[in-house]
């Protein structure tokens, strides 16, 4: 059986450790975080879970190296959905040639896409593997925020699936452009420690450095439509579920799994990503 393992650490804190990566480019499609290999298999081998489904809209057949928070990056998902949808016993563990649900139940897919429900309940977080061997998620910063779903308003997770109405989450200057074979996003430039904003109002679905080439990475859901994801921090601030406001710091700028201190910033309209600048106000 092809495995490909997944992986998720913890709320990030400083640590000049490098994170396990994923290339953003077009070449990244045969390097990712836990890279699935061949066990032998044969023509008897048990077929895959889900192959009815395979080539049908609403629906992901797992490619070599594809772990859960990717898949839901690249289909503008929770991970913790994607359990629920395909109940998954053990998140860490999915199949190449696997198909999964990747629209809610029930959701009618169009041209646009489907739309999703908020982000789910809690489920068992896929952990780092080190060699083969899983570890636990790191607990929460000391200096993480406090703010939880629960005392803070819910924002925008069911919301609309218009623009919600982005601000820049740095005032640092342009040093990569959008390019979507090359840059899924822009590039900030700025300092260690410079603050990081939520770009729009809206709920964690990720915080963690378990995408290969994001360093320590934070992917906001602001409604059906859109997600965001800033990458390469020194310090996330927010946790997984958390809800946030449009401007709150989220995160400290830094270097983690890059050359230098910057911001890599990206816009996903329904998993693609579009260039942000279509979306930012003029400065």
């Amino acid at each position: 059986m092809v495995l490909a393992g997944l992986v998720l650490a913890g709320c990030a804190s400083k640590t000049g450790n490098r994170a396990p990566v994923e290339d953003r480019g077009a070449q990244a499609s045969s390097a990712s975080v836990a890279t699935a290999t061949t066990t032998g298999a044969t023509g008897a081998d048990k077929p895959p879970p889900g192959i009815e489904n395979a080539g049908k809209p609403g629906y992901y057949t797992v490619k070599p190296g594809d772990t859960l928070i990717r898949i839901g990056l690249e289909s503008g998902q929770n991970w913790r959905d994607l359990v629920r949808w395909n109940n998954l016993d053990n998140p860490n563990l999915i199949e190449v040639g696997q198909v999964l649900r990747v629209v809610p139940p029930g959701a009618v897919v169009a041209d646009s896409g489907a739309v999703a429900r908020p982000v789910g309940s809690a489920a068992v977080a896929p952990v780092a593997t080190n060699g083969g061997k899983q570890t636990t998620p790191a607990p929460a910063a000391a200096g993480a925020a406090a703010t939880t779903p629960a005392s803070t308003p819910a924002a925008s997770a069911a919301g609309t699936d218009d623009d919600p109405g982005f601000m820049w989450p740095s005032t640092g200057t342009v040093i990569g452009s959008f390019d979507e074979s090359k840059n899924k996003g822009v590039d900030l430039a700025g300092k260690a420690g410079d603050p990081v904003l939520a770009a729009a109002d809206g709920r964690v679905v990720y915080a963690g450095a378990g995408l290969r080439g994001y360093g320590n990475l934070i992917i906001l859901k602001h409604n059906n439509t859109y997600l965001t994801a800033y990458a390469h921090n020194q310090l996330l601030l927010v946790k997984e579920d958390q809800a946030v406001r449009k401007g709150q710091k989220i995160a400290e700028m830094g270097s983690s799994d890059t050359d230098r201190v910057k911001l890599h910033f990206e816009v996903r309209r329904q998993g693609k990503p579009v260039d942000p600048s279509r979306y930012l106000p003029s400065r």
